[in-house]
């Protein structure tokens, strides 16, 4: 049976919490769990933004330095504990995830025995999802704060009235890409998918919205197609995960993922405003579904708060 993705990455956090002295690698996870392991890898960096490997083997080294300071075991058979096979792969290892050698650490542990010295180093903690992620039967992450360079976009430009915006946007996301898609060319990346929202009114939030692929230049264009250059912005990422494939990222799952985005416009504490007259777009890179799993990214053009547009 295939998990829901927030089961499935809960899960997967959980498992290698518990398999951190027993071998626990991305193989292993995604057997257990009916992946490729190049799935799995890709969804995991997809949802925390950073390498499966790489945080196994972050936590590995941090759960091995309360045994260091702690404990007498001579620094082999802590490296052995936490599955490193060789004693100077676990030190070069350590000093590159901490900055300082597991000997050194030690000994300015002996010294300040009340207090390790866990100020000295960066601890990667384990990653845990909230109920706040959850989204139906997919998981929401974000937002990162990020740049997005300059692209150029063709596709079909259609007029949404507010009222209709979640019901006609991904209507017009599929007939666009079943159709419309195939007649453009010199296109960038024939796999993802782009839906700019533009000309938003902030009276009744009526907008176009452009069905489009990324496009090497504007020099063919398709009659009766429309084209768009999205300017170099700051955005804020929104990424989320649903156990479905493109064609069924419907105007629920919309709405959902729309509720939690301005859930997080609104929130006053945040260091960054969105510009809500700007253009924004989601992206859909197809290639990422392997008939359990998709992967949709939101960007929202902000600014600093006390900044300028």
């Amino acid at each position: 049976m295939v998990l829901k993705p927030f089961d499935l990455l809960e899960n997967v956090l959980i498992d290698i919490e518990k398999g951190i002295r027993t071998g626990i690698n991305s193989d292993i996870l995604a057997t257990q769990y009916g992946l490729s392991e190049r799935h799995l890898r890709r969804l995991f960096r997809f949802a925390f933004n950073q390498p499966v490997s790489g945080y196994i083997r972050s936590r590995k080294l941090t759960a091995s330095l309360e045994e260091l300071l702690k404990s007498d075991d001579k620094i082999l058979k802590i490296c052995l504990d936490y599955g490193f096979e060789y004693e100077q792969s676990y030190i070069r290892t350590f000093k590159r995830e901490f900055g300082i050698t597991p000997g050194d650490l030690r000994k300015s542990g002996q010294v300040v025995k009340s207090r390790p010295p866990f100020d000295l180093v960066k601890i990667k903690p384990p990653i845990h999802l909230s109920a706040e992620n959850k989204i139906d039967d997919g998981v929401l992450f974000g937002p990162d704060i990020v740049i997005v360079p300059q692209f150029h976009a063709v596709g079909k430009l259609q007029p949404i009235p507010s009222r209709d915006s979640l019901y006609l946007a991904p209507k017009a996301a599929l007939h666009f890409w079943d159709n419309e898609r195939l007649k453009i060319n010199d296109v960038v990346n024939p796999s993802v998918y782009y839906g700019i929202t533009k000309n938003i009114n902030p009276k009744d939030w009526s907008c176009e919205y452009l069905a489009s692929v990324q496009v090497k230049n504007f020099d063919s264009i398709p009659e009766g197609l429309s084209h768009y250059t999205f300017e170099a912005s700051l955005c804020a990422r929104f990424r989320y995960i649903g156990q479905h494939q493109l064609y069924d990222i419907n105007q629920t799952v919309v709405a959902a993922i729309h509720n939690a985005i301005l859930k997080w416009t609104q929130d006053e504490n945040s260091k960054y405003a969105v510009l809500d007259d700007k253009v924004h777009f989601d992206k859909v890179d197809t290639k990422q579904y392997d008939g359990s799993y998709c992967q949709t990214e939101w960007f929202i053009p902000v600014v600093a708060k006390g900044g300028t547009s």
